[in-house]
């Protein structure tokens, strides 16, 4: 699996600039449902309704929108197959699933200090 090399401009990578396509990315991918989205992709390959049911409080339409916005982004491949009704299947790509041990490493990060973040909250009354 090899790495593929950037070719935008350099303002696209500037995260120092509010325009750059760096920080349009992060904010298409750093929510709740993408995360939870490549977590449960990174398995296996999942048709829509077993999605739905893996991700647990999605609605029909946020998870729509969320795969339509990872497969824009060229993290999720979406594959029809030609049946009556028609078979969607989803699956990461060659990027989602580099994406994926980012996501990895936070699910990681949320059980090492769950145990502090609860005590932190505590301490401010939420």
């Amino acid at each position: 699996m090899g790495t593929k090399q950037y070719t935008g401009s350099p303002e696209d990578a500037d995260l120092m600039r509010a325009d750059s396509l760096a920080r349009e990315i992060f904010a298409d991918v750093a929510n709740k449902w993408a995360f939870l989205i490549i977590e449960f992709l990174g398995e296996r390959t999942l048709r829509f309704s077993e999605l739905r049911n893996e991700v647990e409080g999605i609605s029909h339409k946020m998870l729509t929108q969320n795969l339509r916005m990872l497969e824009r982004n060229g993290l999720v491949e979406r594959k029809v197959h030609p049946t009556v009704p028609p078979r969607v299947e989803y699956t990461l790509t060659e990027a989602g699933r580099a994406l994926r041990a980012t996501v990895d490493g936070m699910c990681g990060w949320t059980h090492t200090y769950l145990g502090h973040i609860e005590e932190s909250r505590r301490r401010f009354g939420t």
